[in-house]
Formats: C-alpha cells, sequence, structure tokens
C-alpha cells in the first residue's frame, strides 16, 4: 500500500541545484567527510543562530553529522556529468540523476561507499485531492463559538486548555512536509499566516524551486488542522506559530519511489538548519513502484529506512518529530509505515470524535517488538480548511499526526526548557492508557491539561487552605474544596505518584468563592499516594490524597 498523504544565506542554503533531468534517480553514499571547508568550532557557516540555540537548550554538542557534505567529492560526481538532485550531512550523500555508464565511472571513487536506486523522473505533475466532505455553516451548539466545528479534536485532548492560558503557538517554528499546499497562498483561512509573515520558508525538494502552493491539496489540509484560523468555524491547534512549508512527496501520476525519503531528509536537515522546533510529517512509506525498494515489516525496526534514520536524526537534534502512523489498519499488512517506525518519534493513530480507533489507523509493533502508534488524535471527519474557503472534513491518520504536532509545539511553549524527550514521556504519561499502551492506540489519547502540569515548574502545594480533600485517607466517596475568583472552567485530574493520569474531569464554575465538588473512586485506585490537580488558567494547584 502507498503513502497516505526566513532562511540567512548560510552555506546550506546554496546546496540544491537546478539541473536537466538526463537520467534515473540514485543514492550516493560516501565513506567520510576528510578535508571538509566546514568546521566544529564554527557552526554559524552552516546552522542558523535559532538551530545552534535549541542545541544549546537541550545540551546536544555540534559533532560531525551536523557538517555538510564534502564539496571537492560532489565536484567530482558533478565533472563526470552527473546532476545533483539533493544532498544529506546526516546520511552523507547525494541523490543523483546519471546513466549506467555514469554510475559505473564512480563505482571505483575511494570517497564512494556504496550507490544504490533511488527511482525515476516523473513528469508532468497532477493534482490529487484527499475525499473531504464539505460542512454546513452551522455548529454544534456545545462547542464554544470561536472554535466552531473544530472544537472537538481540540477538546478530546484538553488542547483548549493551553489556548486559554494563552499559549497558541507563539514563538514555535513548525516544520511541515507534504505533497504540495494548494491555495494556501489565497485562501482566507490563511490569511492571518500571511499577513503576519509566519511562512518563513518554501522548498520544492521535487523540482527545486521555492514554488509549493500548486501540486497536491493534502498539504493544504494538514496545515488547516495547525494553522486555519477562521473564527467561528475552525481554528487549528497551533494558529500562532510559524511554519516551513517543504514539498518531498511526488504524488505525478501517482508514482511513488524511494527518492521521496531522500527529498524528506533534505528537507529535514533544512528545517533543522532553520531552527525547528516540531516536524509533522503527514507521510507514510511501504511499498513503491520499483519492487525491488520495498520495506519489509522486518525494515520497520527503527534503523534501515533512510526516512527513518533521518527522522530519529532529527529528534537527537533537539528537534520534536510528529509521524502519521499510516493507513493501513483495514488493509493485509496493518502496520505502520516508515518513518513512523522511529524509537524518538511521536507516531499518531487516528480515533474518531468519540474518542473510539478508526479501523484503517495502522497498528505495531514494530518488527523489533516497541509499541506503536505512540498516542492517537482525531483522524475521522477532522476538520480543516476547505480549498474553496470555509472549512470541510477530512479523515486520515495524515491530519490525526497534524492535530497533535500543534498542540506539542503550544505544549512545549509552556515550558520551553524542557528536551523534546522529556516533552514526548510527558505527552505518553498524560495519555488515556497510560497504564496499559497497546499496540492499537498505543498510550490512547494524551491530555494537555495532565502533560503541561507533568512539564510544570509549580511545586505540589498541600497546603489544605487552597484545597481541601475530605475525607483523608479516602475509601471511596470524597469531597474536593477549593475557592475560586473568577468563573471559568477548571480541569480536575488525579495523577498517581509517578505521574500518571488515573482521572480527569472537567467543570465549569458559574460562581465564585468556596467549590465543593464530590467524587467516587472506581476500582482501578489501590491503595496508595495520589495527587489531585486543579488547573484554571494559568494556576496550577495540587494536593495530596492517600487512597487506603
Amino acid at each position: 500500500m502507498k503513502k497516505i498523504i526566513v532562511l540567512t544565506a548560510l552555506a546550506f542554503l546554496s546546496f540544491f541545484s537546478v539541473n536537466a533531468q538526463t537520467g534515473n534517480r540514485h543514492w550516493v553514499e560516501f565513506t567520510d567527510k576528510n578535508g571538509t571547508s566546514f568546521s566544529l568550532n564554527n557552526p554559524s557557516q552552516y546552522l542558523s543562530s535559532r538551530a545552534i540555540a535549541r542545541r544549546n537548550r537541550q545540551n546536544i554538542p555540534i559533532d560531525s553529522t551536523d557538517l555538510p557534505v564534502n564539496q571537492r567529492y560532489i565536484d567530482s560526481l558533478v565533472s563526470r556529468g552527473i546532476v545533483i538532485r539533493n544532498r544529506s550531512r546526516w546520511l552523507n550523500g547525494v541523490t543523483v540523476e546519471a546513466t549506467s555508464a555514469q554510475l559505473t565511472a564512480i563505482q571505483n571513487f575511494p570517497f564512494v561507499k556504496r550507490t544504490t536506486p533511488a527511482g525515476k523522473v516523473v513528469v508532468p505533475a497532477y493534482t490529487r485531492t484527499p475525499e473531504t466532505r464539505q460542512l454546513p455553516i452551522g455548529r454544534v451548539s456545545y462547542t464554544p463559538a470561536e472554535y466552531g466545528d473544530s472544537y472537538n479534536q481540540i477538546a478530546l485532548h484538553k488542547g483548549h486548555t493551553l489556548h486559554n492560558a494563552g499559549f497558541k503557538g507563539e514563538g514555535m517554528l513548525i516544520a511541515v512536509f507534504d505533497a504540495g499546499f494548494i491555495n494556501v497562498n489565497t485562501l482566507a483561512c490563511f490569511d492571518s499566516l500571511r499577513l503576519q509573515n509566519k511562512i518563513k520558508d518554501t522548498w520544492d525538494f521535487v523540482d527545486l524551486d521555492n514554488t509549493v502552493y500548486e501540486f497536491d491539496s493534502h498539504g493544504t489540509y494538514v496545515l488547516g488542522c495547525m494553522a486555519g484560523w477562521l473564527p467561528g468555524q475552525l481554528i487549528g491547534t497551533a494558529p500562532k506559530a510559524d511554519y516551513l512549508l517543504y514539498r518531498t512527496e511526488n504524488n505525478v501520476n501517482g508514482s511513488e519511489y524511494i527518492i521521496e525519503e531522500d527529498n524528506w531528509v533534505a528537507g529535514a536537515e533544512r528545517a533543522d538548519s532553520a531552527g525547528a522546533d516540531v516536524f509533522n510529517t503527514s507521510l507514510s512509506y511501504t511499498t513503491f513502484d520499483d519492487p525491488t525498494m520495498n520495506h519489509t515489516y522486518a525494515d520497520l525496526d527503527g534503523n534501515t529506512a533512510r526516512i527513518t534514520i533521518g527522522a530519529d536524526m532529527a529528534a537527537k537534534k533537539g528537534i520534536f518529530v510528529v509521524v502519521s502512523a499510516g493507513n493501513y489498519g483495514s488493509s493485509s499488512w496493518q502496520y505502520i509505515g516508515a518513518p513512523a517506525d522511529g524509537d524518538s518519534v511521536l507516531s499518531v493513530g487516528a480515533i474518531d470524535a468519540a474518542g473510539n480507533r478508526v479501523g484503517f489507523s495502522s497498528i505495531g509493533p514494530t518488527s523489533d517488538g516497541r509499541i506503536k502508534p505512540n498516542v492517537v488524535a482525531q483522524g475521522s471527519a477532522a476538520v480543516s480548511c476547505a480549498l474553496s474557503n470555509g472549512i470541510t472534513q477530512v479523515s486520515g491518520t495524515s491530519f490525526s499526526g497534524p492535530i497533535m504536532a500543534g498542540l506539542v509545539a503550544c505544549l512545549w511553549q509552556t515550558n520551553p526548557s524542557v528536551t523534546n524527550m522529556q516533552l514526548l514521556t510527558a505527552i505518553q504519561n498524560s495519555g488515556s492508557k497510560a497504564n496499559a499502551p497497546d499496540n492499537l492506540v498505543g498510550y490512547g489519547i494524551p491530555d494537555m491539561s495532565i502533560a503541561r502540569l507533568a512539564l510544570s515548574n509549580t511545586q505540589i502545594n498541600t497546603d489544605d487552605t487552597r484545597i481541601s480533600i475530605y475525607p483523608n485517607p479516602v475509601e471511596e466517596s470524597f469531597e474536593i474544596q477549593f475557592n475560586t475568583t473568577n468563573s471559568s472552567n477548571i480541569f480536575i485530574s488525579i495523577t498517581d505518584a509517578s505521574g500518571k493520569k488515573v482521572l480527569s474531569e472537567e467543570f465549569l464554575v458559574t460562581n465564585t468563592g468556596l467549590q465543593v465538588l464530590p467524587f467516587q473512586l472506581s476500582e482501578r485506585f489501590s491503595s496508595g499516594i495520589y495527587f489531585v490537580n486543579i488547573i484554571q488558567g494559568n494556576s496550577i494547584r495540587s494536593a495530596k490524597l492517600v487512597k487506603r
């Protein structure tokens, strides 16, 4: 089954050449970077200040994988008439167009480690539109007016608690890798992105130019889930973030070649150099037009597919990588595709509006036995921007991924000092199945209010003048008493001593003063210590609860 689907003038930006299409594509891997003109002591030659700051913030050293590919090696290939398409410093190689004779000529070059087929030239382009359904103008009565029909896909994860507290992605940079972004440059849904200059870079790694607003609408729908802004109809999960839009996927004539993985890695490195915080990849690879390139289930071990190696490398550079799990759940394959098998990426499966797993959502485990997907988000009838303005519904893990990626950016905004792996752990531990993860939905539906609490520097406050629990110790029934000074939604969660959520409830407080809320513990509460957490706007209050 096939896919689902502002930079400074640094040296890395000059690495993309446009040349005549002369032959089939191949991956050429080099043996080393000896004699490079770049230095680890001067990373500003190839990394932006934002990228360097991300590494410093997470104590990630700059190493040889950050150094650009040796230009002398590339010049030697070009001298043989070989056309350079994209290059990868992480994997130390280049994607080229070359004839069989040209490949034979370079086989004995001492710096060439290996060459492997990557695909062929495919023309012309065409437009592919995912199955969509236009929504009526009206909205469900219980949703807040500003979110309209998009409320559910955010509220499932308590994502609106982040927005209500002022975290909508400001200052975060999200890179989106897809097949094209038709009409993003004209749709009213993206007016705020354009007017506020929030699209910081675009590049087409297929055609090697900066025109990405054509070819395919898949990326348009993906971006709409995160950045869409039509108050009263749609608010994306990270509407105030900055974005990098990269076309790495080539859907020409429905083709599928492994060169698209190489395109992705090149895009990931450009996004890394630009200082991206979060990646969204709504792409999944298993089989190709040339069966010799197919990934077997054994390949899904986190270490084999080039795109997976690149995704994990991005995570090692401090980037939070979000990957759609794939839409293979109802097929004979069933399993996730690459790069969702990465051990350091957050792969996202699909649920419906009620929180039930959707049958098409790919399952795990990876071939080496790890749980996948990591978590789930709404991927059935998700709301995004329509191509003719307004909103539409789209389905697939292609959309559960960006819904989660936007929330990840907002969550990280609450505490930028934590590492990407600390963030991933907090998100998993906040999941509805954190105590019993499986290979259908992973750790379940993440709760952003719980994850935020886990990442918060707020000390646990056991002063019962702020929160009173009676009786305490508790056998079955108890009351939580606390004071409020304004009416608003509050979120009460109970976590165990390890920080895993065991209960979560939302309440609307319409009066001020003393609040008394009754609770009943179920059999899932074993004897031990728990923490009751009350989240109201930017305030997080906690108290200890002892279960007999």
